[in-house]
């Protein structure tokens, strides 16, 4: 009895505890998800940054295997592109229609670059040696010893 007792308020100190500690109860068990329904969502998001100069949007709707949508986005040269696409179902494919809007501005083509020119080292000239004559040479009186 008294280990039943036990048991019974170790029990309901940890059940008390458990919020304050982290202590969570055991989790009920993992059932896989179901992926027998077919796919049914929309969705849209749009970004416009005057500082960067970022601007696109897109945007989709599906259901089942038809799907539709578009999204746009700001060319270098000042021009807008949007692409409107939609599948129909699983045999169709991917059908899309490309626009762009606006005018294609380009920067002036900057100057022709002209290469430094090319610097060469003036030859190097060795003076002519200077002749100095040789040496003359006296014969010295050879002196015999009788």
């Amino acid at each position: 009895m008294k280990v039943f007792v036990l048991i019974a308020l170790v029990a309901a100190a940890s059940a008390d505890l458990a919020p304050r500690y982290g202590y969570a109860p055991a989790p009920a068990a993992y059932h896989e998800p179901s992926y027998d329904e077919p796919p049914v969502y929309a969705f849209n998001y749009a970004v416009a940054d005057d500082y960067s100069g970022a601007n696109f949007q897109a945007g989709e709707n599906r259901d089942d295997y038809a799907t539709s949508g578009s999204y746009s986005v700001a060319l270098p040269d000042g021009r807008t592109q949007t692409v409107t696409y939609k599948v129909d179902d699983a045999y169709s494919g991917y059908v899309a229609d490309v626009t762009y809007s606006g005018e294609a501005k380009y920067a002036p083509a900057p100057a022709p670059y002209h290469a430094a020119p090319v610097y060469h080292a003036a030859p190097v000239y060795h003076a002519a040696p200077v002749y100095k004559a040789a040496p003359v040479y006296k014969t010295v009186p050879v002196y015999k010893s009788a």
